[in-house]
This record gives structure tokens, sequence and C-alpha cells, in this order.
């Protein structure tokens, strides 16, 4: 074989291989030319590059092939530039909002009576935080920190509800409200004194949200004083009279104290026991009768006449008679029933005017007489208290002129009027040593 037969073999060979089996010099870079132009155009070589192959030979349909590759990849390189920008916008504004998530979300520890338990919240304050959670509080529960106050990570949130307590303190009842939950500690809140005090519940009684009903009665020191002695007692009792069986005093018959039994004992106080025997004691006292008096228009005015005698009554009176500590007390009335009921007085009084002359009388000067024999007062009496009056009547002439009762009680009009009917009849010798005066 010639070496020009050789030679053109291995040009077939060289062009015919594969693009990765070709030999890297027969892809030589091209330097574009000063106008642009394509390589294969007339300009100035590129120094240290390798000549170009000339068109048809195997070697530049390899070149070409590379080419083409390069500016696929270069357009495919902008094109994955192009998808991955917004791509990574949205990582950017994901990663952004997570971290604005992680930061307001707070881990707390809420405590509701007692019973804690931790908790993440988004909220901002306690308000929010109890909103959320469904707890309600009014004005008599506790709540810290306050409502309204701004919640950060690692806060404790404490909430206890108020209970109701109906308390009866010693006799004196109160409600008043309480965040305890058990007896033992209302009384702890309340400053109240447990030691040796009756508990109508038992200290460790839980409170629930509805309230209770305790009754406490806490130690009193109580004095008696009985039989001559003194007694101090210490006692939570609820009655004097229960006390008074602590203290060993027993109380008998008609026995009582200075103070009620039933009432409540207070601190300090001194109760005297009442040791009393008794009696009873029936008495008949009279009863007074009434007097009636009825107008009569036939009798003369200022005199009275009894028509019906009053009757006194009788009525039967029991007394309680009582000895306390040895010293007697007044009687004391305890009833009373009628044994004869009174008869009224019945009299009637004249109600006619009495004439003002007497014929052959009335130009007498009986005020000279009256002066005489009374010193002028009708109500006078003669020692010997038979005679009365102005002009001294004894009761005998007086009625035999019509008059009743005595002289001394009747107006001296009448008294006068009477005088002068008896000077008519007897002239002046009813009165023998005044009689005279008439006449001056």
């Amino acid at each position: 074989m010639s070496t020009s037969q050789g030679s053109h073999r291995a040009g077939r060979r060289t062009a015919t291989l594969p693009v990765h089996e070709q030999p890297t010099q027969a892809a030589p870079l091209v330097a574009p030319g000063p106008g642009g132009g394509v390589p294969g155009a007339a300009s100035a070589p590129v120094p240290g590059a390798v000549p170009a192959a000339v068109p048809g030979q195997a070697g530049s349909r390899a070149a070409s092939r590379r080419a083409a590759r390069r500016r696929k990849a270069s357009g495919s390189a902008a094109g994955s530039l192009r998808r991955l920008v917004p791509q990574a916008l949205v990582v950017a504004f994901l990663a952004g909002g997570t971290s604005a998530f992680v930061a307001n979300d707070k881990a707390v520890r809420l405590s509701v009576d007692g019973v804690p338990r931790s908790l993440h919240t988004f909220a901002d304050d306690v308000d929010e935080l109890l909103a959320h959670e469904g707890l309600s509080v009014g004005a008599h529960d506790i709540v810290a920190p306050a409502p309204g106050e701004a919640l950060t990570n690692g806060d404790e949130i404490i909430v206890r509800y108020g209970r109701p307590v109906a308390l009866t303190l010693d006799g004196r009842r109160h409600t008043i409200w309480t965040t305890a939950r058990t007896v033992e500690g209302a009384l702890r809140q309340l400053g109240v004194r447990a030691e040796g005090a009756y508990l109508s519940a038992s200290r460790a009684a839980p409170i629930s949200r509805q309230g209770l009903a305790l009754d406490v009665r806490t130690e009193r020191t109580i004095t008696f004083l009985a039989d001559g002695r003194e007694r101090v007692v210490r006692t939570n009792a609820a009655t004097v009279r229960e006390a008074l069986a602590e203290a060993g005093i027993t109380l008998s018959g008609q026995d009582t104290t200075s103070v009620t039994a039933d009432t409540f004992p207070r601190d300090g106080q001194t109760v005297t026991v009442l040791r009393i025997t008794g009696s009873k004691q029936v008495r008949e006292e009279a009863v007074p009768y009434a007097v009636e008096k009825v107008r009569d228009p036939e009798l003369f005015a200022g005199t009275e006449v009894v028509e019906r005698q009053g009757v006194t009554g009788v009525r039967r009176v029991t007394y309680s008679l009582r000895t306390v500590n040895g010293v007697k007390q007044k009687p004391r009335r305890t009833g009373e029933e009628i044994v004869r009921e009174p008869v009224s007085r019945k009299v009637r009084v004249g109600t006619r005017a009495l004439p003002t002359t007497v014929a052959g009388a009335d130009g007498l000067d009986w005020g000279a007489l009256a002066a005489c024999e009374s010193g002028g007062r009708p109500n006078a009496v003669d020692p010997s208290g038979t005679y009365g009056g102005l002009y001294q009547f004894d009761p005998g002439t007086w009625r035999s002129l019509g008059g009743t009762g005595t002289a001394q009680n009747a107006p001296a009009a009448e008294q006068t009027f009477r005088a002068k009917k008896l000077y008519v009849q007897r002239g002046a010798s009813p009165w023998p040593h005044c009689g005279r005066r008439l006449h001056r």
C-alpha cells in the first residue's frame, strides 16, 4: 500500500470515528473576526490557536457538534436560572413567616384552683389566654397576673375562684367569700382561731364553687356564780344551758340564771345562778262599786237622792311568794277571779232651779247670821260633828226642809234657801245666840 493510499484511509478513519474518540486537536477554538463573522471568514488568527480545518474534512463536523452542545448547555443554564429565582424568593418568604410564627408561640404554665398544667399559646395577654381556655372570672375571683397584663414566654398564670361561705361565727351570721378550697384554708384566710373550736364541718372538708354553710364556735371563758362559789370554764357551747352542764351545775325546780339559758354565751361573761323557792298565797280583796248619777228635773239643783245603795264586790287574788338565794322577794300577782260582783250606787241629781225668794224672809240679813254661825263657811262643821253648813243645820232639820245628805255638802245658795224656809216655820229660834243679827 502506498503512502498516499495509507493517508487517505487514515483520513477516512478519522472522519468516521465517534465524537468522543476524536483527537482533541481536531476541534480548535476560532475567534470571531472584526466583523463578527463566522469561522472560516478571512481574519487574523488568534495567537496560539490551531488553524481551522478545511471544510469537508472529518474534524470540522465534530467541532460543529461540540459548539452546538455548548450553545444548548448555555441556554439550559439560563433557563434554569430563570426558574430558580422565583423559587428562591418563595423559600425566603416561607422562612421569614416560619420565624414570626415561632416567635409568637409562648410556653406558659396555667394553674386553676391549684391544678397546674403547661401549654403553648399565641395569646397576647392574660384576658386572651383565659378566653381561649374557656375560663370566666368574676369579682370574687383572683387572677395573677391581672387580666389585661401582657404574656411572655415562661409566664405562670394563677386563677383562684371565689367561694361563698355562710358563716355563723360565735352566734353571729356573715356571708363571706374565700378562694380557699377547704374549711381549714378558709379559716386561715379569715384569721379565725380554730384551736378548741367547734366546727360543723371537718377542717379537711372541701368547699365547692357553690359554697358551704359553716358554723364555728370558738372557745370562750365563762364565769358562773352558784351556791356561793365561783366556777370558771372554757367552753365552745352554743347556749348558757350547755355551758352550765359542762360546769357541773344543775338547775332544778324554779331555779334560773341571770341571763336567758338559751342565749349564746359571750367570752368573759359572768352568769349568776338563782336558786328559787316559792309558794302561792290567795287573798280576798274588795271590789269597789261604781256610782250611777241620774238627772232628775223634779229635784232642785244641788239636791241628790240615793235611789240604790252600792254593794262592794269581792275578788280572790293569787300571789307568788319567792325566795331568791335566801332573800324574800316582793309578792307577785299571778291571777285573780271575781267571787262577788259589785252593785253600783244609783243617785238622782236634781236639775230644777232653786227659787231665789221666800216670802217673809227675803229682807233679813242672812249674811250676818252666817258670819255669826259659821264664819261664813259653807262647809263648816262644829266640833261635835252634829251641825254643819253656813247656818249649822243638824241632819234631821236639813232633811225636813227637803235637803239631802248634810247641809255642809250642799251649795251655799241652797243652804240659804233652806234657812229662809226654816225661819218662816220657826222664826229665829233655831239660832238662839245669832238669830238677832237677822234684824240689824
